[in-house]
């Protein structure tokens, strides 16, 4: 027995080796995601429980939907950059997001992506944005009195009539800060915030008629005053002039313009593999411990859910 002692006793010192390696050895991880629904919609809805569940089951990224006020009707009631301050506040107090993060925005959801990105001082890095259907140019209507309604109607926040664009920048609270269309209040800082951005992924679907003009998804919209014809994005003032760094991002083949079959927020499982999933798997480099890397692993283990697609159809 004494002869088996001696290579047993040399075989502790490989093993310390090999944990040490295991506890120091740089490992890459997909960064989580926010997910932010659209007007009328709340977290636990079945739509929106089933897309974070399947896309982070699908590129391994954990994802988190950020609730604001008590859902379904705070969407509606509350201003937008009241909205956008309460998810701020959120994604700050958030340890998971601290080494940076991506964010899906859908419909309305959008705009409060924006304000993360652009307003949010003191927040996580935010890596890749993906817009599903938002309204970035505007929503076109006639029949909602801007202001008026700042203060307890959201959407009100994002009307845009072409024909009354001097109603539009004094009335409208949000997208024009947001958007830096004021001219002696563009400020840079939304600028260089905006076009850090690693992708900007804009979809547009080809049937909505929810999102009026389908082409604001993309920063397109009317021409002041001219309600004849609808701009490509690289067309408008906002992005020849680079007022948030659209121009700017697209210059460097940053910016994927998609387009996609169906109505509003029609996307299927498809769509979502090809054209989400690529920018929620990209990885991070981060040291790692035999605890953590664990953990890691055992959060990829996501259960399996059946759920039929729903449609969304928000007036």
């Amino acid at each position: 027995m004494a002869s088996l002692q001696l290579p047993m006793r040399m075989m502790i010192l490989p093993m310390m080796v090999i944990s040490l390696v295991l506890v120091s050895i740089p490992t890459s991880a997909a960064l989580p995601f926010v997910l932010l629904h659209g007007i009328g919609g709340y977290c636990g809805e079945m739509f929106y429980s089933w897309f974070k569940t399947y896309a982070g089951s699908v590129s391994g990224s954990t994802g988190y939907c950020i609730e604001i006020g008590n859902g379904a009707p705070d969407s509606w009631t509350m201003p937008l950059h009241e909205q956008a301050r309460i998810a701020c506040e959120k994604v700050k107090q958030m340890a998971e997001l601290k080494d940076g993060y991506n964010i899906v925005g859908i419909s309305q959801g959008n705009l409060i992506a924006r304000g993360l990105i652009e307003l949010c001082d003191g927040g996580p890095r935010v890596n890749n944005y993906i817009s599903l259907g938002g309204p970035q140019a505007g929503l076109i209507s006639f029949c909602m009195p801007l202001l008026h309604m700042q203060e307890h109607m959201a959407p009100s926040g994002y009307i845009k009539v072409p024909t009354d664009i001097r109603g539009y920048l004094k009335g409208c609270k949000y997208l024009p800060r947001i958007n830096n269309e004021i001219p002696d209040q563009r400020n840079a800082t939304y600028k260089k915030r905006f076009s850090s951005l690693k992708n900007l992924v804009l979809i547009m679907f080809e049937e909505d008629t929810i999102v009026v003009p389908k082409e604001t998804a993309w920063f397109g919209f009317y021409p002041d005053g001219d309600l004849t014809k609808i701009l490509p994005p690289q067309e408008t003032k906002l992005y020849t002039e680079d007022w948030i760094g659209l121009r700017t991002l697209d210059e460097a083949k940053k910016v994927h313009f998609i387009r996609l079959p169906g109505i509003h927020i029609g996307i299927t499982p498809a769509g979502i593999i090809e054209n989400v999933v690529p920018y929620l798997k990209e990885q991070v480099l981060a040291k790692t411990t035999i605890k953590g890397w664990s953990s890691l692993v055992s959060n990829t283990m996501t259960d399996l859910i059946a759920a039929k697609e729903k449609r969304l159809l928000h007036k």
